[in-house]
């Protein structure tokens, strides 16, 4: 993570912070388009492999978790998966005639919320699945991450 820290820094990102090593970096940045491009390309060059890479404002994901459809018991123990893009609406609604037990999701214009009573480790719903079905890339990280990537921030 520290190289990944360096590489932002490189970028010309200023307050760049790292959570966990799960590719996480907060950094401040003029608003400017094609953040995600310029990180993935940096990425490249830095380590000779492409991933893909997300980029949500503060608003972006305080909305997202405001708009957690779950109880608040539920919303802290929910996994939220952040999409690069909008899903259709023809493949939205294929996805949400899929049950699977213990498991609930409700799947919006740029994150699926998810909830399993067993957790995520043996989810049927998990990341790969909402990539796969939906057809966007996506990154899913649980309430606490969010909430901890909010207050590094602020």
């Amino acid at each position: 993570m520290a190289d990944i820290k360096l590489l932002y820094e490189e970028l010309g990102f200023a307050d760049v912070a790292t959570y966990i090593q799960s590719g996480n970096v907060v950094f401040s940045a003029n608003a400017e388009r094609g953040l995600a491009e310029k990180i993935s390309t940096g990425i490249v060059k830095m380590f000779g492999f492409g991933v893909p890479v997300l980029v949500k404002t503060i608003a972006e994901v305080e909305a997202i978790l405001v708009a957690c459809p779950f109880s608040e018991e539920k919303k802290v123990a929910s996994y939220f998966t952040l999409l690069d893009e909008t899903p259709s609406k023809d493949l939205r609604k294929q996805v949400n005639k899929l049950t699977y037990p213990n498991e609930e999701f409700v799947i919006d214009e740029n994150c699926v919320y998810f909830f399993s009573e067993k957790g995520y480790g043996n989810a049927k719903f998990n990341n790969n699945f909402f990539e796969k079905k939906l057809m966007v890339a996506a990154t899913t990280r649980n309430y606490s991450t969010l909430v901890k990537l909010l207050e590094l921030a602020e």
